[in-house]
Order: structure tokens, then C-alpha cells, then sequence
């Protein structure tokens, strides 16, 4: 996801995808532990996504 998809969300929207992408992280993190997965950038590249998302939220915030 980009920085550009990102700020196009409303507050509601981006909570939301933010909280399947950390839900999504955790499950490829276990499933990573037990067998390895095909592609394990996946795991950074859902990170960099949740931290976009958390930075914009606060950004948000505090600029109301």
C-alpha cells in the first residue's frame, strides 16, 4: 500500500485496514515459524505498510 492509498482513506477506513494488516502480520509470523513462507519480504513489506498507516492516523491527529 502507498503512502498515496493511505491518505485517499477516511479515519474509519484506515483503522480498519490497519487493524487486518497487524492481524494479517501475525498470522505470517506464525505461519512463518512453523514453515517457512515462499516469500518472506511479505512480512517486512506488511510492516512498512502498518507503520504508514500508524504515522498518518497520527499525523491526523495531531493536526485537528
Amino acid at each position: 500500500m502507498k503512502i498515496k492509498e493511505v491518505r485517499e482513506l477516511d479515519n474509519k477506513a484506515l483503522a480498519e485496514k490497519l487493524e487486518m494488516a497487524e492481524t494479517a502480520l501475525h498470522q505470517m509470523k506464525l505461519n512463518h515459524a512453523i514453515s517457512p513462507l515462499e516469500n518472506p519480504s511479505q512480512i517486512k513489506a506488511t510492516r512498512r505498510d502498518i507503520a504508514r498507516m500508524k504515522t498518518e492516523l497520527r499525523q491526523r491527529e495531531l493536526n485537528k
